[in-house]
């Protein structure tokens, strides 16, 4: 038999599903309807039919060929079929004439080509069950360890991929690229970004895959710093590098420098953005409420003729919904021609965070029509609906009806959802029977939830006892339970306990994360602080804001100290929850606006009572105002002045809109 180096018999490999480096392994041809001469079934002739990748029946008749005239013994043929039957994604067929392989040494490309096809199933150690009984028959070469590796990233630790790691080391494979490539991919789906590192010094030659894969590795273990570095550094970025460094500023919560780093690669012009691009950055401005962006980047969808698909429309009805744009994400939703569960996920979770419960309780009957099943994300979002809009019937019939209707076992956070909806309907004792009735052992964060429905419904007895729980389950010293039980004593005034609590607390109440809220403002996003001083105009922020309060004064709004958890005099007080970042926030958009302009803010706290009545007192002062400025304005084109007959057609429209107008400008978001 003719000797052929590794390279050459791989020749009609298709090519690397794992890897965009620079492989010239042939693809497979595209299966076509081939005629079948069987009146000369001489190998030679089964070759080439073989060689031409026939669909599933015409294999069926060839393999059947094989075995008729006696043919089942030529190994070529045997490993012609199994590679035909790979390419046709037929496993179970392949796999049978491998363990009838007519060879007793199956040679290393029949070998590759199996522990290839197992290593694109995720959870499955079938490559590495091959690959330890190939070493008792045969030799892996480079293809072997590349494709092993690549199954050792879907397993559910690194030890099997450290194992065969070791061993191409101890056979001199390590700086080859494409297995290079393979252990860099292992290391970084497990954040092992140290190992991933060394790797990558070792080889002597790199392609954008093996860059990008430590890239990854960096982003998902959150060195995002160390991956800005890597990505500077990098001599030719794609759009999965690119797509990489957004998502990995947007999973650390670093959205203006994914926005930024997406407007760097538009500028750059080497790359148009791909689909987890474009999530991502939706995303970005999701988190921020940067309508104005999140426009921008749907027309440039638009524009450039982007395919819609369902990720980027359910990024869409997202980033609305988040932007305070929840009319414009149902536009986008009742456009999908056939909705799947994220759609309709995205709309339902849109829904309830503007406290829109029953809407979205309707889109769940609407989803359920359709026959598309509900998943337990979907379940969380409609049941944080029923807790926003006190829908405690229908809320309390969808947590039943979970398991038996739609298959989905509640898991601790669906309780949770549950709990929260009792406490803020008052039910206390019914959410405190649910926690001791739980299947598991209920967490920190249940028990601050019904905390805080006893702040609300000022229940301290039963406050005191849910704190007892929470100090027995923070091991880590954490004082958010102290807090919210200090702040429960402070609004009844009890003074004392409330100083013992903050002794307990001590300086550990720094822990706790401050306050911050962001406006987006002609295209800039700007970010405030509780009490900041920061701005580059904050002293004319303040100044604008103690004048706004004072108009909101002829709203309804009065200052509600009862949230300061300190023994203060009620002048400083009012001064403490003036400072809020959101009130900040709300001063600087009003004055860096034109009127009539929707604000929007995004906090990332919970607001509190004081700045919620703030908000709606300015809001219906402000909008009362504009109102006010639009008829002075039609009366002064009515009376014949100075204004243009264009303009006239302007200002009445507005007033035609201004229930628009003013609902637009109630969106104040926490």
């Amino acid at each position: 038999m003719k000797v052929i180096t590794a390279r050459s018999k791989f020749k009609h490999f298709p090519s690397f599903p794992f890897s965009s480096s620079s492989t010239t392994l042939s693809a497979i041809p595209k299966p076509s309807l081939i005629r079948i001469p069987f009146d000369h079934p001489i190998p030679q002739t089964l070759f080439q039919l073989l060689k031409q990748r026939p669909q599933l029946p015409q294999l069926k008749q060839i393999h059947g060929r094989v075995f008729t005239v006696a043919l089942s013994s030529h190994s070529s043929l045997t490993t012609s079929l199994i590679n035909c039957y790979l390419s046709l994604k037929d496993l179970n067929s392949a796999r049978t004439l491998f363990d009838g392989y007519p060879s007793s040494l199956a040679p290393t490309l029949v070998w590759n080509l199996m522990i290839r096809a197992y290593s694109k199933l995720h959870n499955s150690q079938e490559s590495i069950s091959l690959f330890s009984q190939m070493l008792a028959s045969s030799f892996p070469d480079n293809y072997t360890f590349t494709f092993v590796l690549t199954s050792c990233s879907h397993q559910i630790s690194s030890l099997h991929g450290e194992i065969f790691h070791g061993l191409v080391v101890k056979n001199g494979l390590e700086s080859n690229l494409f297995v290079g490539n393979a252990a860099i991919n292992m290391y970084a789906v497990f954040a092992r970004t140290g190992d991933a590192r060394k790797v990558f010094d070792h080889m002597s030659e790199r392609d954008a895959f093996t860059w990008t894969s430590l890239l990854r590795g960096y982003a998902k273990r959150g060195e995002i710093n160390k991956a800005c570095e890597l990505f500077d550094e990098m001599p030719l970025r794609n759009e999965v590098s690119w797509a990489v460094m957004i998502s990995g500023f947007v999973g650390c919560d670093r959205n203006i420098e994914a926005l930024g780093c997406f407007h760097d690669m538009l500028y750059e012009g080497k790359v148009k953005p791909n689909e987890a691009i474009l999530v991502s950055v939706l995303s970005a401005c999701a988190h921020l409420g940067a309508l104005d962006q999140g426009k921008w980047v749907h027309k440039y969808i638009d524009a450039t003729a982007i395919s819609l698909t369902n990720n980027i429309v359910t990024a869409l009805i997202d980033m609305y919904a988040k932007c305070g744009k929840i009319d414009r994400a149902n536009q986008v939703f009742c456009r999908i021609p056939k909705r799947d569960v994220f759609n309709y996920t995205s709309m339902i979770n849109g829904l309830s965070i503007h406290g829109r419960g029953k809407d979205a309780v309707q889109v769940f009957s609407q989803m359920l029509m359709e026959n598309v099943m509900p998943n337990g994300i979907t379940i969380l979002g409609l049941l944080n609906g029923c807790s926003h809009s006190g829908l405690v019937e229908e809320g309390s019939s969808v947590f039943l009806r979970m398991e038996s209707s739609w298959g989905i076992t509640p898991k601790i956070e669906h309780y949770g959802c549950y709990i929260d909806l009792l406490g803020r309907a008052g039910h206390l004792e019914k959410a405190y029977e649910v926690i001791r009735s739980m299947p598991m052992q209920p967490d920190i964060v249940i028990w601050r939830s019904l905390l805080s429905a006893c702040k609300i419904h000022r229940d301290v007895k039963l406050g005191e006892q849910i704190a007892r729980h929470i100090e027995l389950l923070d091991h880590n010293g954490h004082t958010e339970g102290k807090v919210l039980l200090s702040n429960l004593n402070a609004s009844l005034g009890k003074w004392e306990r409330v100083a013992e609590l903050r002794h307990l607390i001590g300086e550990k109440r720094n822990q706790c994360s401050p306050g911050h809220s962001w406006i987006e403002v002609n295209g800039v996003i700007n970010e405030f602080r509780v009490a900041d001083r920061s701005h580059p105009r904050i002293a004319q922020i303040r100044e604008k804001l103690g004048e706004v309060l004072k108009r909101a004064q002829l709203g309804g709004y009065i200052s509600n100290t009862s949230q300061v958890s300190f023994d203060l005099s009620e002048e400083d007080k009012e001064q403490a929850v003036t400072n809020h970042s959101e009130k900040l926030a709300v001063a600087f958009g009003l004055m860096s606006t034109e009127p009539g302009t929707s604000i929007r803010i995004v906090k990332n706290l919970r607001t509190c009572d004081d700045c919620h009545s703030a908000m709606k007192a300015i809001s219906k002062v402000i909008c009362s105002e504009y109102r006010q400025l639009l008829r002075d304005a039609i009366s002064l084109l009515n009376n014949g002045k100075h204004l243009m007959a264009r303009k006239e057609e302007h200002y009445v429209l507005l007033l035609e809109s201004e229930e628009t107008q003013m609902h637009n400008s109630q969106k104040f978001h926490a």
